[in-house]
């Protein structure tokens, strides 16, 4: 059974942090940065609806979370939500949890008439075609620092 996908809160930050430690490769996340100015700008973005932040939790654990931020296009025609993080814990692998995550977003976006939904990534293209997602580009970044 998957579990309970619902908007993240303050109080989901012990667990949204807990599941990003073991999900950063890149970059390893400060947990004073995050409590102080991370996630409460990320709630923020959430209020004025530039974002989504989405948690999965069974009973009173957070098993999961997805991020993705709404961007204004002139090429799409309107705006398009990117997703930008999903996690899930290693046990909930396989159990619907990311899907749930996912299938969230998607509604969020249609509620929100958001044009598409896109995600950069190179090792879960095979996850992302199951939920109905079309291989388009090809993501590129240069570091500022």
């Amino acid at each position: 059974m998957p579990p309970r996908v619902r908007a993240a809160a303050a109080a989901d930050g012990d667990g949204v942090f807990r599941l990003l430690a073991g999900f950063a490769t890149s970059h390893r996340p400060d947990r004073a940065v995050f409590d102080d100015v991370t996630f409460p700008r990320v709630l923020r973005a959430v209020a004025d609806g530039s974002a989504e932040v989405l948690v999965a939790e069974r009973e009173t654990r957070v098993v999961g979370y997805v991020l993705a931020v709404r961007m204004p296009t002139l090429f799409a025609g309107g705006t398009i939500l990117e997703l930008l993080e999903l996690c899930v814990e290693e046990a909930e692998r396989g159990r619907g949890t990311g899907s749930a995550l996912i299938r969230s977003v998607q509604a969020a976006a249609v509620g929100s008439g958001d044009v598409e939904v896109t995600v950069p990534t190179r090792r879960a293209a095979g996850f992302y075609a199951g939920l109905g997602f079309e291989e388009t580009a090809a993501y590129l970044k240069w570091p500022v620092g």
